[in-house]
């Protein structure tokens, strides 16, 4: 019985230090398979507020501005109206901005998009797919993402007008 018992303990530690050693290094690789800068930006198919499906393909040649939001975030309410201005600024010249909500229900967003006049497209996450394909933690975060499909930039946190102009220059300078 003791025997037993002392084998079973064995090969549970064994199993522990084999995860715990799996999860350090996909970790300290960064293989945990969030997107960076330089990869292809991932695919979404997502329900816009228009009512209709939206995938990325559709935006294929053009930069993007993706911005991650949630009507209970206060930085990304915040900044909303500098995003706004510079759709506006941006809109003929091949930026796309689209903003992807993250688990709300389709109510709440209209509400809160008409209510501060955005006018760019907006997606609803619900099933959280896309927070998980572009490893979303913090929020509001903002991919810039080139012509080609590529991460230019990733921003974290609540961008202010300037911060905004710059990345976008820089985005629409590049092929």
């Amino acid at each position: 019985m003791g025997k037993s018992r002392r084998t079973v303990q064995i090969v549970i530690l064994c199993l522990i230090l084999v995860l715990g050693g799996y999860a350090i290094t996909t970790s300290v690789s960064g293989s945990n398979g969030k997107p960076k800068e330089g990869d292809q930006a991932p695919s979404f198919e997502l329900l816009g507020l228009d009512g209709q499906v939206h995938t990325s393909d559709e935006y294929q040649g053009k930069a993007m501005v993706i911005n991650f939001w949630g009507t209970w975030c206060e930085p990304c309410v915040k900044e909303m109206p500098a995003l706004q201005a510079q759709a506006d600024k941006w809109k003929d010249k091949g930026v796309q901005f689209v903003g992807i909500n993250v688990g709300e229900d389709q109510m709440t967003v209209d509400n809160f998009v008409r209510q501060v006049g955005v006018t760019f497209p907006i997606m609803l996450d619900r099933d959280k797919n896309s927070v998980r394909d572009y490893g979303i933690s913090p929020m509001p975060t903002t991919f810039f993402v080139s012509e080609t499909g590529k991460i230019s930039t990733i921003h974290i946190g609540q961008l202010d007008l300037d911060t905004l102009d710059a990345q976008i220059s820089q985005l629409a300078k590049q092929p």
